[in-house]
């Protein structure tokens, strides 16, 4: 089940469940659509996976399993990032 982290952990902005601004990767890195289209071109700093659109747990579900209120913020070193989406954001996330 996913967390539902509650902001971008690059730039902070928060991220609540309801938000349609939220990105993950494979691994649940979380960011804002800024960062992770933007900044990091759809190439995840941590894992070089691709982002997709976060889902909006309903609020009949979320009542029963929360969302996580554990933040997770450390902006990243933006040329190792530049260096890593420049490496893999040509190539189609299925082959990285």
């Amino acid at each position: 089940m996913l967390e539902i982290r509650p902001n971008c952990e690059h730039c902070n902005k928060s991220l609540p469940n309801t938000s349609t601004e939220a990105m993950i990767c494979s691994f649940e890195c979380t960011y804002c659509k800024t960062c992770a289209l933007g900044i990091f071109e759809n190439v995840c700093p941590s894992c070089s996976g691709n982002f997709v659109e976060r889902p909006i747990r309903p609020q009949k579900a979320i009542e029963q399993h929360p969302a996580s209120t554990k933040q997770i913020f450390q902006a990243k070193d933006l040329k190792k990032a530049k260096i890593n989406s420049t490496k893999f954001k040509n190539i189609p996330p299925q082959k990285r």
